[in-house]
């Protein structure tokens, strides 16, 4: 991870943390360390390791693909922490996807998936619209 994946990485994390309302502080005390991990985590100095990512994912209401910047399109900036849990349990649901009675390869299914993602962000802004 070059200098400036940690530093987006560690906006990331601090843009959850501030939407979820809490300190710097808090989040530390949360996760068991000292406030300066997660001032070096935010300001790109240092990156959590995997277990670390997993717990700031879980306590602030996203997913560790997201604080690693790698399914930023897939999450709208406007999601809320209920939103995400929806998607997540969508994605969760195990359904064998077929095509005339004979299983997909992983690419076909990663594609069906993808597809079924836009249309769950597409509906939920429809949902959204339509409430306002």
């Amino acid at each position: 991870m070059d200098d400036i994946q940690k530093k987006e990485m560690g906006m990331r994390i601090k843009a959850l943390r501030e939407k979820r309302g809490i300190s710097q502080e808090e989040l530390a005390e949360i996760l068991g360390m000292k406030r300066t991990n997660i001032s070096n985590y935010e300001a790109g100095r240092a990156v959590p390791p995997g277990n670390i990512i997993r717990d700031l994912a879980t306590e602030l209401r996203s997913t560790a693909d997201h604080i690693l910047g790698i399914e930023s399109d897939h999450i709208p900036s406007w999601a809320s922490s209920k939103d995400i849990l929806d998607f997540k349990k969508m994605l969760e649901e195990e359904h064998e996807i077929m095509f005339d009675g004979v299983s997909m390869n992983a690419a076909d299914k990663k594609r069906v998936n993808d597809i079924l993602t836009g249309l769950f962000w597409e509906a939920k802004e429809m949902n959204r619209k339509e409430k306002k």
